[in-house]
């Protein structure tokens, strides 16, 4: 497929590079302040290349993107909230212009989804979000191939950040405060990590995958949402004497979503740790699919943007 990417963080920049790799040819990349366009086809390595030696990938307008010759257009600009701008407005010009849209970003999946669907159904385009839920993990397709209505429930440890702390506070008796700094020194965590801790990038992904099962209806506000930045460091010290953890765990169903600190099994299923993530399905007729993998990362994140991009292309 010809393919605009829409963002050159980490994932945007991985989507880039490896698409030739997947058979897939880049037409445009851009991001907030610059974009590189050529119908036949961009030269992927010097434009990043020029994205780390000039700080933009190109000195076309970034809008200039959203009107290339493309087949698929990827959103991976970063998350925002409420409106989702501005994303949205990207992905609703692919559609108006009967074109697919990819995305990485969870805004407009999580926030806006019944206005998404709605505008997918008045174009030739069609709309894929695998890459918002759970990075390189299948969530989005394993639900859609066992029938969104034949699943009750989806639950699962969604957040890399939260479980890498929680992970380290209980194998070494550290307190919060100490394995978040940890965290950001390794770059596991970000300066600001208010995100990732408080709950709201897995809330996001819970809303994303009730929106999946419900056909709609759920945006942040629905959430309940509860962080760890509240846990003492010996509260995992009691849990451990009765062979349990906690883990930041998310959940939807078409009944609502809840995210926050539970107690589960030490050696269950849902005890992930590290940056790992797991997404538990639960289905009518086949029982419990338990599925686990790298929930963040540029490649990682690329990988199930670029699986979208081949069933488009189908």
């Amino acid at each position: 497929m010809r393919v605009a990417v829409l963002g050159a963080g980490a994932v945007g920049r991985s989507v880039a590079a490896l698409a030739g790799e997947f058979g897939h040819e880049v037409v445009a990349v851009a991001d907030s302040s610059g974009a590189a366009l050529d119908d036949g086809g961009i030269d992927v390595e010097a434009v990043l290349a020029a994205k780390d030696e000039t700080g933009t990938v190109g000195d076309a307008d970034p809008a200039d993107a959203l009107e290339a010759d493309y087949d698929a257009l990827v959103e991976a600009t970063p998350t925002t909230l409420g409106d989702a701008q501005p994303g949205f407005g990207h992905v609703e010009r692919a559609l108006e212009r009967d074109r697919h849209a990819v995305l990485a970003n969870k805004g407009p999946v999580a926030e806006r989804y019944d206005e998404l669907r709605a505008l997918e159904a008045d174009s030739a385009g069609e709309v894929r979000f695998e890459a918002t839920v759970g990075g390189a993990i299948p969530a989005i397709a394993t639900i859609e191939d066992r029938e969104p209505e034949q699943v009750p429930a989806v639950r699962g440890v969604l957040n890399g950040t939260a479980n890498f702390t929680l992970t380290r506070m209980a194998a070494e008796g550290l307190g919060y405060d100490h394995v978040l700094a940890e965290a950001q020194d390794l770059g596991v965590a970000e300066a600001d990590p208010t995100f990732d801790v408080e709950g709201t990038d897995a809330a996001l992904k819970c809303v994303i995958l009730a929106n999946l099962l419900a056909g709609g209806g759920f945006s942040l506000e629905d959430a309940e949402v509860e962080g760890i930045s509240g846990i003492p460091g010996n509260a995992l010290e009691l849990a451990a004497e009765d062979g349990r953890t906690i883990r930041l765990i998310g959940e939807a169903s078409r009944d609502g979503v809840r995210v926050g600190p539970r107690l589960v099994p030490e050696n269950g299923t849902l005890a992930v740790s590290g940056t790992m993530n797991i997404v538990q399905i639960e289905t009518r007729h086949g029982g419990r699919m338990n599925l686990s993998g790298r929930g963040a990362g540029g490649p990682e994140t690329a990988t199930a943007v670029l699986a979208d991009l081949r069933r488009l292309s189908r």
